[in-house]
């Protein structure tokens, strides 16, 4: 079960963008805090990152894909995706989990990589939200090694054109 703590903490964010990093070739999914230049860059798979962009880009495919499975067996059972929380950063590995909601009102909780969460978000129409105590042991973790991490993806985000950027810039 959710700690309530870090829900009542959460914030509610956005998808900023979807980028490859140029040093290591991997794809980055970018969230941002509602109404301010904080962002929060998450390293993510190649095959999260295309079931991401699938769903903002409102592709269909003619098979299911594993997160459009996922959502599909929650509504069969007749539970929803109340929200995805990422709440924890260890060791520069982001842990995430997906709060469900039961038909009895019950919500349980199902530890996620934040990448496959944020796919079942988008296909399921639920926020996606960000503990305070992320935002800050990112901020932490990137201030211990030289530089403002907000400002740096700041700029590193304005330098890309739109074509690099694509479509998900929002």
């Amino acid at each position: 079960m959710s700690d309530l703590k870090d829900v009542a903490r959460a914030l509610e964010v956005e998808i900023r963008g979807l980028v490859i990093d140029p040093v290591s070739n991997s794809p980055i999914v970018i969230l941002k805090k509602p109404n301010e230049d904080v962002f929060l860059p998450i390293w993510i798979g190649v095959f999260e990152a295309n079931a991401i962009a699938l769903e903002l880009e409102g592709v269909q495919t003619p098979r299911p894909m594993t997160h459009d499975l996922l959502r599909d067996l929650i509504v069969t059972l007749g539970a929803r995706v109340r929200s995805v929380l990422v709440h924890t950063l260890r060791e520069n590995t982001f842990l995430a989990r997906i709060e469900l909601a039961r038909p009895d009102g019950e919500v349980v909780a199902v530890d996620a990589r934040p990448s496959d969460a944020i796919a079942l978000a988008l296909r399921c129409r639920a926020p996606i939200r960000v503990t305070a105590e992320v935002f800050e042991a990112a901020t932490s973790a990137s201030l211990e090694s030289g530089a403002n991490p907000d400002e740096r993806v700041r700029e590193w985000l304005d330098s890309l054109s739109p074509e690099q950027l694509g479509k998900y810039r929002m």
